[in-house]
């Protein structure tokens, strides 16, 4: 008898997990995202390595590409459905009449650090002293791009008073730098912690941490995310749901997850040869990362002020900034793992 009741029950708990999965109107969902290696995109690899989309009845694709701008090329050009990269795009897309809605947040700071080189470091007292320099970013447009061009600002210096060079991630922005073909990186880690740890760089601004980036931006900066059309949204609303299930689950891993266990849920070549270091640089920047995926409005007015401060494009009376993120999503992934807001 108790053998029928758990197989009726093991049943009827199959049946609702199988009817959940059914309404997915898009199992097979292609992410782009841009430097897939660093640890600003680490609670991606921990949805994907754990299975978690699997989980949920999806088949997810990811495509890294060398930064940012690349991976939302590949959404606005149709190849990929969804971009795992910075929030502060939806601002920039909407400013250009593309509405791009960001539905989960996996970082709550940008994680980005802006070093200059050893050899120049002496003669740095400001920002203004970057002018004419060679500034390595991940790739033009991208989020690293963004940090660099608020902190000229502070300095009264255009974007156009620097050279921007593409450098990619990982191990190509070392070479870079060590090769002199940039003075200055605006980058992720565990590079940046790398080459500072190796006396190669000395850090002028970071935002590894909340207090870094308050520092910098005057308050809460919201950075890595998942963001789509709103068409896609709004058309594929449980398949949305259930990527929010998966990044927020992975979130709340990372929260107890012990170094070991994070360094067993990355892929070797993410390690850049050096364990010790990765686990350093992660430390240095595990405050930076969401602890529940919701986004606030007061992160959003941030980026808006901050896009404004050096894109004339980008004007704050004709931006709607509660159509460039939604937390429903969030909620609701909340409600099935037991924490609610």
């Amino acid at each position: 008898m108790k053998t029928s009741y758990r197989y009726l029950a093991t049943s009827v708990l199959l049946g609702a997990a199988l009817h959940v999965h059914a309404q997915i109107e898009k199992r097979d969902v292609h992410i782009a995202v841009g430097g897939k290696t660093a640890l600003y995109y680490l609670p991606l690899t921990i949805t994907e390595r754990l299975g978690y989309f699997k989980d949920e009845g999806l088949n997810v694709r990811i495509s890294d590409f060398p930064g940012g701008t690349r991976s939302l090329e590949a959404v606005v050009g149709g190849s990929a459905d969804v971009v795992s990269g910075a929030y502060e795009h939806t601002i920039n897309m909407q400013a250009r009449k593309q509405n791009f809605q960001a539905f989960v947040l996996s970082g709550a700071a940008p994680q980005i650090s802006v070093g200059i080189a050893g050899s120049r470091a002496a003669g740095y007292k400001s920002p203004k002293d970057l002018k004419g320099l060679k500034v390595g970013v991940s790739a033009p447009g991208s989020s690293t791009n963004m940090v660099i061009n608020y902190v000229l600002a502070q300095g009264g210096l255009k974007p156009t008073d620097v050279a921007i060079i593409g450098v990619g991630q990982g191990a190509t922005v070392i070479a870079a730098l060590e090769q002199g073909r940039v003075d200055v990186l605006s980058q992720t880690d565990p590079v940046m912690t790398i080459l500072e740890k190796e006396g190669k760089i000395k850090l002028i601004a970071e935002t590894r941490t909340p207090e870094g980036t308050e520092k910098l931006f005057g308050g809460p900066m919201p950075a890595a995310s998942l963001y789509a059309p709103v068409e896609f949204v709004k058309k594929n609303p449980h398949t949305v749901q259930a990527l929010t299930n998966a990044t927020v689950r992975a979130l709340l891993w990372m929260q107890d997850a012990s170094p070991q266990q994070i360094l067993a849920a990355v892929p070797e070549e993410y390690l850049l040869g050096n364990k010790a270091m990765y686990l350093f640089a992660f430390n240095n920047v595990r405050p930076a990362y969401s602890r529940d995926g919701y986004f606030s409005e007061a992160g959003a007015k941030t980026t808006l002020k901050a896009l404004a401060s050096f894109n004339p494009a980008v004007k704050p009376e004709s931006i709607n900034l509660a159509e460039t993120y939604t937390n429903e999503f969030v909620k609701k992934a909340h409600a099935k793992y037991g924490k609610k807001k």
